[in-house]
């Protein structure tokens, strides 16, 4: 059902565009017929408003992998640099479910861990909506804040950084199998809000796969059985998509940028002070409205990103 969903809303899009162009067409013949600048002007600018459109469909077209139009994980961790880094991670977690809820994507929180004075040391989150994985995938990787920072009482310049990482939800169609000689599981008392149980029992579920170190935790729920639950589709969710990142040559890079949070890693950049700019540092697309981007403007650079990712793999297979 939700193939057909998709399958059909882009019909209907194709169809949209396909109607106003032949509506412009005719009118524009029926203007030149009757020698009225004025329809004919309109028209022409309605067939020009077509073009970002048909632009924007095109890359969409190309979200065509295995899990491009699956739900996705979203997982954000502070770096270095304790409150301000934490209040960073937390402005991030912020942008993107911004980013969702302006997509009508539905955000279902999964982990949090609050920092000591402000903001988060890291947060899960669940991205679902139409092709979720497909347009948040190249997101994966460090990002760096310059301000003046709110925490700083001499109002001195920092530089902050936190990683972001984004995995897509996997379901029953694929195998992902799990020993359980390699699995560790821990329960601990969930932190936050969520009644006296949430702080009397050990409803969250930490869960570590030892052969590769990946660790995933939830603690969104009362019972720590439906946590279980929720832990071992995320942590097949990381083993699907580890597996995939085995098979391509940026695995190990995109890795490093995962364990080192720091200089040298960085996606992008965000600067608030002494001037205003959020650059991409892979494509090179740059803007001076970095409040819009803050607030979840984020297609112009997951467009940029995600026709580099097609190009680069398209020049890979044709060297191949």
């Amino acid at each position: 059902m939700r193939e057909r969903t998709q399958l059909e809303k882009a019909m209907n899009r194709v169809r949209d565009m396909e109607t106003v162009l032949e509506d412009s067409v005719g009118m524009i013949e029926l203007g030149e017929a009757e020698d009225d600048t004025d329809v004919v002007a309109e028209a022409e600018a309605a067939i020009q408003a077509l073009s970002p459109l048909a632009e924007k469909m095109e890359l969409e077209s190309l979200l065509s992998g295995e899990v491009d139009a699956n739900d996705c994980y979203v997982e954000i961790n502070a770096g270095a640099g304790g409150t301000e880094s934490q209040d960073w991670a937390q402005i991030l977690v912020r942008m993107y479910v911004r980013w969702a809820e302006q997509h009508e994507c539905q955000v279902e929180w999964i982990e949090e861990s609050a920092g000591e004075e402000a903001g988060l040391k890291s947060a899960t989150f669940k991205v679902s909506g139409l092709n979720a994985y497909g347009w948040l995938k190249t997101e994966a990787g460090v990002h760096r804040l310059v301000r003046i920072s709110p925490f700083d009482s001499q109002s001195r310049r920092h530089t902050s950084f936190a990683s972001v990482w984004v995995y897509p939800v996997i379901d029953d169609s694929i195998d992902i199998e799990i020993e359980d000689k390699d699995l560790r599981i821990d329960t601990y008392r969930a932190s936050g809000s969520g009644g006296q149980h949430v702080n009397k029992t050990d409803s969250a579920v930490r869960m570590t796969h030892l052969p590769t170190g990946i660790v995933v935790q939830c603690q969104n729920d009362r019972s720590q059985l439906r946590n279980r639950v929720t832990a071992m589709n995320m942590l097949r969710a990381r083993l699907y998509e580890h597996e995939l990142q085995k098979r391509q040559a940026e695995a190990q890079e995109m890795q490093d940028a995962k364990s080192d949070i720091g200089w040298g890693h960085q996606i992008r950049s965000y600067v608030l002070h002494p001037y205003q700019m959020v650059k991409d540092l892979r494509t090179e697309v740059e803007t001076g409205n970095a409040q819009a981007v803050l607030d979840g403007d984020l297609d112009r650079f997951l467009e940029a990103s995600l026709a580099s990712h097609f190009k680069g793999q398209a020049d890979a297979e044709a060297q191949g």
